[in-house]
């Protein structure tokens, strides 16, 4: 008799996430990895060599808002590992499904060796959905349930510590049965004929949207839904273009910008009805804790999980999935005069003059200039700072995912790493980060990888020489300036020492011109948009 077929650990784990639909791993990797690295090229999926695990991590996240997949991150022992911790807590807290791969001393060696031993999986913990140690006997369910783990529900990442020999371990090449996939769940029983009886009453309904829904790839029945009931859709940043945001019921993105809830939060008041499509407040600020009274309005709240947060109450809840609540609400229902007063396009009409396009310069016109110059197909990723609260309100997305941020840990240096990772998963696309100059201090080295990857990425940077949004902030407290300021770089110069083009612009005519050169370039793009001091005074 033959003896049965095997294969290594570290196998079994890559072949359920190429199953999975995982082509790019990123990382740095180490001795302890090595078998791993292995075991993922030969899988197929395609290991990239990034400059820091945190940026990796990023990059990873990138690749998932395009294929779908979860996103890989491989890290050596120790440091390795830790230095993507704050990527990790970022995919936690924005719902991103991150398999961590990290090399760990085996069990028996650590009794005895201390050098780079930690607990990784106190560190992780946190910070996952779920933490494992592989172990040779259950390498294909452990890898199972990572993936399961990481995608359903609210997705989020799941670490996996594979210690050095385990690695390497003969395991079974047979694949146990895997989990069935949950099938959809729709509203049902008393509940659901109160909202449907809600619904039709609604002289005033009104949409909340968020992250569940467009996990829930929602926007054709959104819109279906939203034109019929004639409802205004606010969404979360995350949330942005599930309704093409040139739709007129389409009122952006809130949560962060204090002018732009100024005109958004009166509509929320008047609503008789408010839907909350998969909202998920952990993006929303303190201006949207209780933003409406479920005594006196009615709420229905439709989300992935149970609402723990008490970030606001509503009337009705739904543990259920976002486009089969909106049919099993809507359907057969016949739509009324809705909003007949004219709120919705009064509140359009006040966002548009909150926030003008005409600037000659300043950030809003380099935002401006670039919206209107780009193609409509065109990605785009922001960093955190003041620039990028007066992006997501500024910069229209016509589909889900066309601007990617750190929306819930707000984390700097995001930018460019998800702009790389986006132009990874599609290369023929345009691809452009928007990122403050200190957030592009932070990660310059990775315009090495960009290079290396022959990615054609546009990274636009706002120089102003400070951290705008803190150093607004310090004036606002009758501060002294502290802490806030640095010096003036040359980031057309980096770009073009790393093998880049770079170009800088101090009006739109020029920033018009550095975007068409950059749109034909065969390599990547810098461009340092300089802007004076104070340009977000009033406009965020």
């Amino acid at each position: 008799m033959s003896a049965p077929q095997t294969i290594r650990a570290a196998d079994a784990l890559a072949q359920r996430l190429y199953d999975a639909g995982c082509r790019f791993a990123f990382g740095m990797p180490g001795g302890e990895v090595l078998t791993l690295v292995d075991a993922l090229e030969t899988a197929g999926i395609r290991f990239i060599l990034a400059k820091h695990e945190n940026a990796a991590a990023f990059m990873a996240e990138g690749v998932y808002h395009r294929t779908g997949a979860p996103g890989i991150l491989v890290a050596t022992v120790g440091p390795g590992a830790l230095n993507g911790v704050n990527a990790v807590a970022n995919a936690h807290q924005d719902r991103v499904p991150v398999i961590v791969l990290a090399g760990a001393v085996d069990a028996d060696e650590a009794q005895t060796y201390t050098h780079q031993v930690l607990d990784q999986q106190a560190v992780f913990r946190p910070i996952t959905k779920a933490s494992f140690s592989l172990v040779p006997g259950a390498a294909h369910v452990i890898a199972d349930k990572a993936v399961a783990i990481a995608t359903e529900g609210r997705p989020g990442p799941v670490h996996i510590d594979v210690p050095i020999s385990v690695a390497d371990t003969q395991v079974s090449a047979s694949v146990p049965a895997r989990r069935a996939d949950a099938a959809v769940v729709a509203p049902a029983g008393p509940d659901l004929a109160k909202a449907r009886d809600w619904l039709a009453a609604a002289k005033r309904p009104l949409l909340v949207v968020g992250l569940d829904a467009m996990n829930d790839n929602a926007g054709a029945r959104l819109e279906a839904f939203a034109t019929k009931h004639n409802a205004p859709v606010i969404t979360t940043y995350k949330a942005k273009g599930l309704l093409p945001e040139d739709h007129p019921l389409a009122l952006g993105g809130a949560g962060l910008s204090p002018l732009a809830d100024r005109h958004l939060l009166p509509l929320v008041e008047k609503a008789d009805l408010i839907i909350c499509l998969g909202y998920d407040p952990i993006e929303m600020r303190t201006g949207w804790r209780d933003a409406w009274d479920p005594r006196r309005q009615n709420v229905i709240d439709i989300t992935a999980e149970p609402n723990h947060h008490y970030m606001h109450q509503s009337g009705l809840n739904f543990i259920a999935d976002s486009v089969a609540s909106l049919e099993a609400l809507s359907d057969g229902l016949e739509a009324g005069e809705t909003w007949t007063g004219g709120e919705i396009e009064a509140t359009a009409q006040a966002l548009a003059a909150a926030f003008p396009t005409d600037d000659p310069r300043g950030p809003a016109g380099v935002i401006a200039t670039c919206r209107d110059v780009l193609p409509r197909e065109t990605l785009a990723t922001v960093d955190s700072g003041a620039h990028r609260i007066l992006l997501s309100q500024m910069w229209e997305c016509y589909e889900p995912r066309g601007l990617t941020q750190s929306t819930a840990l707000c984390t700097m240096g995001c930018a460019i790493p998800l702009a790389m990772g986006a132009q990874v998963a599609e290369p023929d696309r345009p691809v452009v980060s928007f990122s403050g100059d200190a957030g592009f201090l932070m990660i310059t080295g990775e315009l090495s990888t960009a290079a290396e990857l022959e990615l054609k990425t546009i990274f636009v940077v706002f120089v102003d020489a400070s951290l705008s949004l803190i150093e607004l902030k310090q004036r606002s407290r009758q501060m002294k300036n502290n802490g806030v300021d640095f010096a003036r770089h040359d980031f057309a110069a980096i770009g073009q020492a790393f093998g880049g083009a770079g170009h800088t612009v101090t009006n739109r005519a020029e920033l018009e011109a550095a975007l068409n050169s950059a749109l034909t370039a065969d390599t990547f793009t810098v461009i340092a948009a300089v802007i004076d001091r104070g340009g977000y005074d009033g406009r965020i």
